[in-house]
Order: C-alpha cells, then structure tokens, then sequence
C-alpha cells in the first residue's frame, strides 16, 4: 500500500493516538473501540512502510517516522480546518461550529450566556468542554477548542486573553461557625481553622496562597477536593472553611446553608478571562461570542447577594 492512498479518517484517528500516546483514550475520545483504533493505525503504518509507535514497558512513544507524519497530519487537518473556516466566514455568523472550553467554575454563567447565543444564532452547532485548569491548559496548547473562559491566563503559554467579569472569592463557612457573626476578621484568625482546598493547579487556590503567604498566614489543609460542589459539601458538612468564587454560592447562601465570613482583605479581587492561543485563526462565530462577552459585560457574581443575603 502506498502513502497516497492512506484516507483523512485514518489521519484524524493517529492524530489523537499521537496527542494521547494511548490507544485507549483515543478509542474514548473517538467514540471507537481500541481493536478499531488499531486496525486503522496498521493501515496507516503498512502505507508508509515504517513502524509509527514503539512500546517501552507499558507506554508507546512516537517513532522518527511517527513523529514527522504527525506534524504532517497536524499540518493536513488544521488547513482543512481553516478551509471550513473560511467556507463558513463566506455565509456570516449565522452558520458554523462554536467550540468553547471553561473552567468548571464557569459552568454556573456561561452555559446560560452561550445558550442566550445559540437562540440568536440558531444555525450555529455549539460544543462545550466543562474541565479544571490542567486539562484546559492541555487542550488549548493542542488548539482544540475557539475560546477559553479561565479565571487567570496561564504564564507558559502565549494567548491573547481579554477580561470581561469580575470573579471575586470570598471565605465561605457554616453559618454556626465561630467566625460567622464576627466582623473585620483577622486573616491571621483563619489560622486556627481546617480548610477545605480545591486541587492543586486551581486558579481559585493559586489566588488563595498567594493571598495567605502575603499577610504571612499558615492555613491548615485538612483536604483537597476537584470541584466546587465537592467543597461546597465538605464545608456545609462541618469539615472546615473554604475560599471560592461568590458565583458559585448563589444557592447555598439564598438557602442559609453557607455563609461568607467577613474577613479583611476578602473579596480578592479577580476577573473572568476569555481567551485563545496567540496566532489562532477566530472564525466569525467565535469573534461573534467573545465580541458578545465583551460588550455586554456579564455580572454574574453580586457581592450584595452572598454577604447580604435577606
């Protein structure tokens, strides 16, 4: 079989065996079963009569051969890409794919503004990824999606990244707490209390050390959890306090199940980023929504509503 006659299919297949090194998550990611993925790697590795991946223990790696037909692949994939692109721009914003990934903190406002979208744009096919930060990171360095929503742009990786939100963080608690009725809480008060951390690599938490190593305050970490619901439980539980975005209290809050300490220093002050990689090429879709994000300037963390709640 000759190089010429390997097909796009097997192409795209490789590519996300190449982007994973795991046959596995590429037949997750695919949709396809691992014997399947195999079969059209083989093809692909008799047309060009050289061996694509080696096995050292129980991780593959790409070969010489592998690696320059992946930088070919990437090359063919991303031009018809950019084809589709350009077919689309010819018909507006009204026809086209949106391919958005937000941290999961940006689950309890984007959804409803991306929905907001697609009813003005009802041609337009919208596809969102919902991750922490590490896998975000990993996607947009692999330009898999248009945009971005994270609470801090990264430092290693070059972007373009615009603020269109406040995304302040407040110390949640109990609402028996020992802290909960006092007022102008001392950071150094905190101290004497387990908290609850979201996982390492957070945004959220990378604000929070940075603020404690500031004002030189040692916190006791009791645990680590993924998610803000997680943390959410862990608090209302009575295994510690927590420091999250206000957004995502809304509920707890309205409920009097959690409440905002009233600490100095706090709310730290964040924003709400959106973003794409340095060079990338926006469809008029994706120009569209972030253009949207822009203009209208989107509220959705009140701070009258988490420490004033009625």
């Amino acid at each position: 079989m000759s190089i010429r006659h390997l097909t796009l299919h097997q192409l795209r297949i490789f590519d996300v065996v190449a982007r994973h090194l795991s046959f596995a998550r590429a037949a997750e990611e695919l949709h396809l079963t691992p014997p399947a993925v195999s079969i059209q790697v083989k093809q692909l590795m008799e047309a060009t009569g050289r061996p694509l991946f080696e096995q050292i223990g129980k991780k593959i790696f790409l070969t010489p051969a592998g690696q320059t037909l992946w930088a070919a692949s990437r090359d063919v994939l991303g031009r018809l890409e950019q084809v589709s692109q350009e077919i689309a721009a010819l018909e507006g914003i009204e026809k086209g794919v949106l391919k958005l990934g937000i941290i999961t903190t940006a689950q309890y406002f984007i959804p409803h503004l991306l929905g907001t979208f697609c009813v003005k744009h009802p041609s337009v096919d919208a596809a969102l990824f919902v991750g922490n930060r590490e896998a975000l990171l990993e996607r947009l360095t692999q330009n898999q999606d248009d945009l971005y929503i994270l609470g801090q742009p990264p430092g290693h990786i070059n972007v373009v990244a615009q603020t269109f939100a406040e995304n302040p963080l407040v110390v949640v608690a109990r609402p028996d707490h020992a802290l909960a009725n006092r007022s102008d809480i001392a950071p150094q008060a905190l101290a004497a209390f387990p908290f609850i951390m979201r996982e390492r690599g957070s945004g959220t938490r990378l604000t929070a050390e940075k603020f404690f190593a500031e004002e030189g305050v040692t916190i006791q970490k009791r645990m680590e959890l993924g998610s803000n619901e997680a943390v959410k439980q862990a608090v209302a539980g009575g295994l510690g306090i927590a420091i999250l975005s206000a957004i995502t209290l809304r509920a707890e809050i309205t409920s009097g199940d959690l409440t905002a300490l009233d600490v100095k220093g706090f709310p730290l002050e964040r924003q709400w980023y959106v973003m794409h990689a340095q060079g990338k090429h926006l469809t008029p879709v994706a120009r569209a929504f972030r253009d949207g994000l822009l203009a209208d300037r989107p509220k959705p963390s009140p701070l009258h509503d988490i420490y004033h709640n009625d």
